[in-house]
């Protein structure tokens, strides 16, 4: 498989929103928390940047905590390193004849605890696949980690889930990131939570002016 350009990606976003409805535009406080998250994500760092869109939020009425629970969420981009790597090292290890540990009894009980039969997961299995066990072998302690980490948006809920969900679309749709199994996890999530076509390509055309980082002082 080649590379993912920007043009592969919205081709691909444009599958999923066959049949979708039109929708709404973004309104302007989304709009301000998909550009604050585009610039305060490691991909970016644009401080400076930031800083602006967190004022123009505060302008608009969105809470300190929520544009923190965005920064929460949006900091978690990391984590496709545990993702691809993850499952990369275990199918490298095994197919040079070594061994990752398989799920015992330990293991198996931790992902119960941890993931129970929430059906998010297996719609996450479906996108990542085989990501879940890859981690749970290779270390369970980052496997509670990565969990524990990635619930903290969710339990504050302080931002409506279909704003946090584009958000997320944006992030994985940056021309520095295009982390295409993401995107579609997101974008999938965004239209069972009524997002409309309209939105989604917006949140897209603002993830590919998202600026260069400048570095940090």
């Amino acid at each position: 498989m080649g590379p993912i350009d920007l043009a592969n990606l919205r081709a691909a976003v444009e599958e999923r929103l066959a049949g979708a409805p039109s929708g709404a535009a973004l309104p302007d406080t989304t709009r301000v928390l998909v550009r604050y998250a585009l610039c305060a994500s490691v991909l970016v760092l644009d401080v400076e940047a930031a800083e602006q869109h967190a004022a123009e939020a505060l302008e608009l009425g969105i809470t300190a905590g929520q544009l923190h629970e965005v920064l929460a969420l949006v900091s978690g981009l990391g984590v496709h390193s545990l993702m691809e790597g993850s499952r990369s090292l275990a199918a490298l290890v095994e197919r040079r004849g070594g061994s990752v540990p398989e799920v015992d009894e330990t293991r198996s009980a931790l992902r119960e605890r941890l993931l129970g039969s929430a059906p998010f997961w297996a719609v996450f299995e479906a996108h990542v696949p085989g990501f879940l066990d890859a981690l749970l072998r290779l270390s369970p302690d980052a496997f509670q980690g990565f969990v524990d980490y990635g619930a903290i948006p969710a339990r504050t809920r302080l931002v409506d889930p279909l704003v946090k969900e584009l958000v997320s679309v944006a992030v994985d749709a940056m021309p520095t990131h295009r982390y295409l199994p993401g995107l579609l996890l997101h974008v999938d999530s965004a239209l069972r939570l009524g997002a409309g076509r309209t939105e989604v390509l917006e949140v897209l055309d603002l993830a590919a002016q998202a600026p260069a980082a400048p570095g940090v002082r």
